[in-house]
Parts: structure tokens; C-alpha cells; sequence
């Protein structure tokens, strides 16, 4: 059984009440549009960390990471992109590592919105947690954190916090 926590769009902001958030998690997913490479060190010390750039993302970040990852966490397969759309509306090429990967689990990030959608054609969990960065129309900084059992997901949480404070 693990544990993981998954954000996005942090633009070069976290802080103590995601890193209270995340304390206990073995992977944190960061779909992109980290910001500046400080968080990624702040991320990898408080767990394993799993990231893909973003459109703001500079060239220092890009040379760090992908524009998509997947991996394996015990019997769920994890496809990570920042520009992907979501259920109905993917851009294509996250479509076709779709058909061609079949992952249980698609994480994207870009739209500053969550999304939490069983898409039923494709057979996988598709997330976007939002935006926890203070940048962008969004009125709440949004995290996800969620337990994998074997080929399970369960127990999903989300943090909710006003995007002033």
C-alpha cells in the first residue's frame, strides 16, 4: 500500500500546510508548471517525487524532467502530463500514449481546475488536481492525496485552501 499526494501548477509557490498535507506520503506527483527549481528541492525533501514540466516551466526544469512520465506503483500504471485535456477532449498525443500505454490512472494539470473523472471509455481514473500555486484566476489552491492497495485507489482526500491566504 502507498500513499501519494499530487499537485499542480504550483507557479514557485507551496508551503507548510502542504508539506503538513504531503508529511506521510511516499510519491508526490507534480504535474507541471512548477515554477522555479526551488520546489522541487522543498518536494524532494519531504518524499519521492515524480514531476513533468510545464508550459512556464524554464529551461533549467526542462532539462531535469519530461513532458510525460509513467510509472508503476504496485499494480497501477500512472501516465503524468501538464497539457492533456481531460475525458472526451484530449490533446491527441496524450490520447495516443492512452491507447498505447493503458494506464489506470491519468494525472494532467494546465487548466487550474480539479477534475476527478472516471473515464469509462478509456478504462482509467483521470485527475487534474488544480492549481495550487497563487497565480491564475483560481479562487482555491487545490492538493490530492490518495492511497494505491495493490490495484486499488482508494481513500482520495483534497485539500482546499482560499488562494489569498
Amino acid at each position: 500500500m502507498k500513499k501519494i499526494g499530487i499537485i499542480s501548477d504550483t507557479h514557485g509557490f507551496i508551503d507548510n500546510k502542504l508539506k503538513n498535507f504531503f508529511k506521510d506520503v511516499d510519491f508526490i506527483f507534480h504535474a507541471g508548471d512548477i515554477g522555479n527549481v526551488d520546489i522541487i528541492k522543498e518536494l524532494q525533501e519531504i518524499s519521492k517525487l515524480v514531476v513533468v514540466f510545464g508550459n512556464i516551466d524554464n529551461y533549467i526544469i526542462r532539462q531535469i524532467t519530461s513532458e510525460f512520465t509513467i510509472i508503476q506503483i504496485e499494480n497501477i500504471k500512472i501516465l503524468m502530463t501538464h497539457i492533456g485535456g481531460y475525458p472526451g477532449r484530449y490533446q491527441s498525443t496524450l490520447y495516443n500514449k492512452i491507447i498505447n500505454e493503458k494506464p489506470n490512472l491519468v494525472i494532467t494539470g494546465h487548466s487550474h481546475i480539479l477534475k476527478i473523472i472516471h473515464d469509462k471509455k478509456l478504462n482509467h481514473l483521470h485527475i487534474n488536481p488544480g492549481a495550487y500555486g497563487k497565480n491564475g484566476f483560481h479562487k482555491l489552491r487545490t492538493a490530492i492525496r490518495l492511497i494505491i492497495d495493490n490495484d486499488k485507489l482508494k481513500d482520495l482526500e483534497i485539500l482546499e485552501l482560499d488562494r489569498n491566504k
